[in-house]
């Protein structure tokens, strides 16, 4: 997995990202898949805004997102991880993260303030 996410030997290079935040990354997806039912991966396109990433959404909804180098980067790693992977080009969001993150957002406005 840590090959998927651009990880090599060790670098002197200031600008070498730092090896325990890929081994966070891939440590978080796997952990994510292990702990989920149903879970299927979106690989989701670079824009202005973000990189390209892999989207990975539960049965229930909830979703994690994180970086990848590219996108067929993304599809290797959700390839990786055993589930099945999407383009979110060509399927869009599945309604079940929309229906979460609105339950989601729901809770946050209902929750007494301190």
């Amino acid at each position: 997995m840590d090959r998927l996410l651009g990880r090599s030997a060790p670098s002197s290079s200031p600008s070498a990202a730092p090896a325990g935040g890929r081994s966070a990354v891939v440590a978080h997806l796997q952990d994510f898949v292990a702990t989920r039912v149903g879970v299927e991966a979106y690989v989701e396109p670079p824009n202005a805004q973000t990189p390209p990433t892999v989207l990975l959404v539960a049965t229930t909804g909830e979703w994690t997102r994180r970086r990848v180098p590219d996108e067929r980067t993304g599809f290797d790693v959700a390839r990786s991880l055993g589930v099945p992977v999407y383009n979110v080009r060509f399927t869009g969001y599945p309604q079940r993260m929309r229906d979460w993150n609105s339950a989601q957002h729901a809770r946050q406005k209902n929750r007494p303030r301190r």
